[in-house]
């Protein structure tokens, strides 16, 4: 069995009502919030850092856990697990656009009414998940898949 570790920070402007969106360019293109892979010998808070500030150039602060995304492939049994951050606390210049993707602040109601293919990852599951608008309802979503994705199980936790 082999896992791969990510972050997803998912940043709030209260006084807008509006969160910053990444239409990712690379792998998964669509919308999403910033976030990656995280490096040897460093912890998931400290990734979900990171990241944000390489891809949008915002420093954030006071991340606030909810919960992990956790994919398994019922075939190979390799695992995906994405730890979810959000925080309403940031400050910086946003970066536009960068190597993986264009950043843009967004209306919560929009992006709940947003047409499934322009989102990334097979049906929105960072941008739509309620571990994020419902943080602390969930402490994980759990997603078994193979081939399309009309034959993926979710279950929330």
């Amino acid at each position: 069995m082999t896992a791969t570790f990510t972050t997803c920070v998912m940043i709030e402007d209260l006084a807008t009502n509006k969160v910053l969106v990444q239409n990712r360019k690379k792998k998964y293109p669509g919308y999403s919030f910033p976030g990656g892979h995280v490096e040897r010998g460093e912890s998931f808070y400290d990734c979900a850092m990171r990241e944000v500030k390489e891809e949008t150039g915002l420093d954030v602060r006071n991340l606030k856990y909810c919960g992990a995304v956790h994919w398994v492939d019922r075939e190979t049994d390799e695992r995906y697990i994405c730890y979810m951050y959000k925080t309403t606390e940031f400050e910086g210049e946003l970066i536009a656009d960068s190597d993986e993707g264009e950043h843009f602040w967004f209306g919560v109601k929009e992006l709940f009414e947003t047409p499934k293919e322009k989102l990334s990852t097979p049906s929105g599951v960072y941008a739509l998940s309620p571990l994020f608008h419902e943080c602390g309802r969930y402490s994980e979503a759990f997603i078994r898949w193979s081939g399309d994705e009309d034959s993926w199980e979710y279950s929330y936790r």
